[in-house]
């Protein structure tokens, strides 16, 4: 073994502690890089990726089966343009009953034999298997349906076909391409027609060219040419579903950059920080090297060698790692983006691998060049000590403070290493930033959700449903639970509304009209809600203008006035039931009922003005539930009932607070990490002195203390600095995530955080200070003072 190789193998077991943490920091540093990175992969065209990963039909095509035959359909795949093509599968639309009789939204449900091996549209089974004989049904994974309704070996019944046949649902799946709402095995479609004629055929086209909807137009009339006329009924361009696609995921794209360059950042400033004062701390051993006969190039190559070996073993647990933490993290990203990535793409570990290596070969060689340069003498004189009178003014100005000396000296020490102090601070900034961005992201989602609802109880009549059926063929309308409307008297009104605010518990009610109504210049019928009562503004948020007072007056969201062009202000023309009615834009609101095109108003403004629906606020201290029963017996008469409106967190909310959660405790721990190892060279220069201050009768507990409060003023700097650049952080990101789905966000879902919270984030920097210097300072309070006093 060479002189250089014994060198490094005794520096790397000499300093274990130093060893071990600069391989803790790598590891943990290069695992958030991992998943950072990953992450940034993820958002990168996620819908891009998940069309070409599934083969996606760039059209699908309806046709009726009485004007065209299957091998007619088979043959159009040889039309002008088409590069494949898969089909005809036989539609049918159902419409079951759950368990305890209440209706499930419609479905369109197609015949296929086999989820993926298709040339267009291999569908992605999620969970359960797929449907392999008559009765079973494979159910679509896009949200529409509750978990507990979804689950596999959940039943469901068409009580409207003879015999009241049953499916089981025996599995999850999804298309990228929209094509169906469940699938069941082709000889179970002629079982689910209500008549010969019911249902059709469904093809689906990949072209050669497919990027305009010029493009897509072109294809579709090729392929309608090639069959009878009159044959094609519905079709659907990809670009379409890419757009609905995208602008749902567009909601998560910042978010998951934002923390992605977080980590990064940090991954870069801690790997830094650790190697350079590791490198800083052997200046003296250096200088020994040095007058043994070490060259400066082999002085340079020793100190590389022991700071690269456990980098390298840090490095490469930290792929490890990464690679487990972002496996899971990917599912959840695949089931925001309808992605089917199963692991971390190799050129992202081997790219981070090399990329922290050459960041640690750079730091250790300017760090050891540097000393390399230094004659011998200089080098044994520099020792591990700061130089004389660095940071004494600093230990005279805290000398004056009322605290325990051991304090004092302790919050005096930073000071005397600016630049390193100062990386510390940042790393603490990071880690605080990321705390408070993390519970700022979860508060914003919260007041988002807490929008869904309008009251405690809704009132409707005959029974509630999930949904009502969209105009899609392929997509149904997605809102949650919300009671059959059904129009009433205006006597049957008063009476509702009497019971209502003479039920003990009722803060407050709001009657609601639904209608359609066209608007001026803007293509297509939108719902309009004609609203009575005292507290209908419940539940909405206000970006803009204020709520509407009188008829003639109406709030709208963003996407209505980026629709029609209109701002808070303009007037617009509405036509209802066929009069026309000029209205004035009062208010805007965030709204996401109906893709935010719903259109809210006094009652009075509409010709149907008998509200259908009623929603209730009940006093502070009543219980809903009981409310909803005690009131139940009152309205019965009117065929109408009372549950409470219980709008369950959405999947989407469930994955980010879980994203949130693993990365801000990821980027918390590489900042602690951080820390200590700050602590520990800082320690180790120390050691001489500290020898001093015990041979003086400081006390292990004043030793402890005196090592927590060097890094104290790190930590509260660190919390000053990034608490702030997390609430800004947070602020912007929930902007963007806003914009990106078509809102203008009100200020009670960026305002989330009190002067309490603040001051409490803003002390977290502490927290993370204190964690980190915890082990170094108990390790200094154990070193006896002889031993101490010895090291030079």
């Amino acid at each position: 073994m060479s002189a250089l190789s014994r060198v490094v193998r005794s520096g790397v077991g000499r300093r274990r502690v130093q060893t071990v943490v600069i391989g803790l920091v790598v590891m943990i540093a290069v695992s958030a890089s991992v998943l950072g990175s990953t992450l940034l992969v993820a958002s990168n065209a996620p819908f891009d990726r998940a069309f070409a990963q599934q083969n996606g039909a760039h059209l699908t095509a309806y046709f009726d089966l009485t004007k065209t035959t299957s091998d007619q359909l088979t043959a159009s795949a040889q039309a002008t343009g088409v590069a494949a093509a898969t089909g005809p599968f036989r539609t049918a639309s159902i419409h079951p009953v759950d368990d305890k009789d209440q209706p499930i939204s419609p479905l369109t449900v197609v015949g296929r034999t086999a989820p993926d091996g298709a040339a267009v549209d291999a569908v992605t089974l999620t969970e359960g298997r797929w449907a392999t004989g008559p009765g079973e049904l494979v159910v679509v994974n896009d949200g529409r349906f509750p978990p507990h309704e979804r689950a596999v070996g959940t039943v469901w019944r068409l009580s409207d076909l003879p015999g009241s046949p049953t499916l089981t649902i025996v599995g999850e799946a999804r298309s990228i391409s929209a094509t169906a709402d469940g699938w069941v095995v082709p000889e179970q479609i002629a079982a689910l027609a209500t008549s010969k004629a019911d249902g059709g055929y469904q093809m689906l086209y990949r072209f050669a060219a497919a990027d305009t909807a010029a493009q897509v137009d072109a294809g579709r009339v090729a392929v309608e040419a090639a069959l009878p006329a009159g044959a094609l009924t519905a079709s659907r361009s990809w670009l379409t579903t890419r757009e609905d696609g995208s602008g749902d995921t567009a909601l998560f794209v910042p978010f998951l950059i934002a923390f992605g360059v977080l980590g990064l950042i940090m991954a870069v400033l801690i790997v830094g920080n650790v190697i350079a004062g590791a490198v800083s701390t052997g200046t003296r051993r250096i200088g020994i090297l040095k007058a043994l006969g070490f060259t400066p190039s082999q002085v340079v190559r020793a100190y590389l060698g022991q700071a690269l070996i456990p980098a390298l073993t840090g490095a490469v647990l930290g792929v490890i790692l990464g690679n487990a933490i972002a496996i899971p993290v990917l599912t959840l990203t695949n089931d925001i983006y309808g992605t089917s990535d199963s692991g971390v793409a190799p050129w992202v570990d081997a790219g981070l691998l090399a990329a922290v290596l050459a960041l640690v070969t750079a730091t250790a060689w300017v760090a050891a060049s540097r000393a390399g340069r230094l004659r011998t003498v200089d080098a044994l004189a520099v020792g591990r000590t700061p130089k004389a009178g660095r940071g004494q003014w600093a230990a005279r100005l805290t000398a004056r403070i009322p605290l325990p000396r051991p304090v004092t000296l302790g919050m005096a020490h930073p000071f005397a290493r600016p630049v390193r102090s100062a990386a510390i601070v940042a790393a603490i900034a990071f880690g605080a930033a990321a705390v408070t961005f993390s519970f700022g992201l979860a508060a914003s989602l919260a007041e988002v959700q807490a929008t869904a609802s309008h009251g405690d109880v809704v009132i409707g009549t005959g029974r509630p449903t999930q949904g009502t059926p969209g105009g899609d063929p392929v997509k149904a309308d997605r809102e949650p639970s919300r009671p059959v409307v059904t129009p009433r008297s205006a006597q049957d009104t008063a009476a509702i509304v009497k019971a209502i605010t003479t039920q003990a518990g009722t803060s407050g009610y709001c009657g609601v009209a639904q209608s359609e109504v066209t608007v001026a210049g803007f293509a297509g019928a939108l719902q309009i809600l004609g609203a009575t009562g005292n507290s209908c503004s419940s539940g909405y948020r206000m970006a803009s203008g204020s709520w509407f007072g009188k008829p003639g007056e109406i709030v709208v969201a963003t996407p209505f006035l980026t629709a029609t062009q209109t701002r808070v202000g303009d007037t617009v023309v509405l036509t209802d039931h066929g009069t026309q009615i000029a209205v004035r834009i009062v208010g805007e609101a965030f709204n996401d009922d109906h893709d935010g095109m719903q259109i809210l108003t006094a009652a009075k403004t509409l010709a149907t003005a008998e509200p259908e629906l009623f929603y209730i606020n009940v006093e502070h201290g009543t219980d809903p539930e009981a409310y909803a029963e005690a009131l139940e017996p009152e309205i019965q008469q009117f065929d109408a009932y009372a549950m409470t409106e219980n709008i369950g967190t959405p999947e989407i909310v469930l994955i980010i607070n879980a994203l949130t959660t693993v990365l801000s405790l990821m980027l918390a721990t590489v900042a602690a990490l951080g820390v200590l190892n700050m602590v520990v060279l800082e320690t180790r220069e120390r050691v001489h002195d500290l020898g001093i201050h015990k041979a003086l009768g400081m006390a292990p507990r004043q030793t402890i203390a005196m090592v927590i409060a060097s890094v104290s003023v790190a930590g509260l700097a660190g919390g000053a600095i990034g608490t702030p650049a997390g609430v800004l952080l947070q602020r912007t990101i929930v902007t963007e995530m806003g914009r990106g789905a078509g809102y203008h966000l009100p200020a009670s879902i960026l305002d989330v955080f009190g002067p309490v919270e603040l001051v409490l984030f803003g002390l977290g920097g502490i927290v993370i200070a204190v964690l980190g210097a915890l082990l170094p300072a108990g390790w200094a309070a154990r070193t006896r003072t002889a031993t101490a006093l010895r090291t030079e």
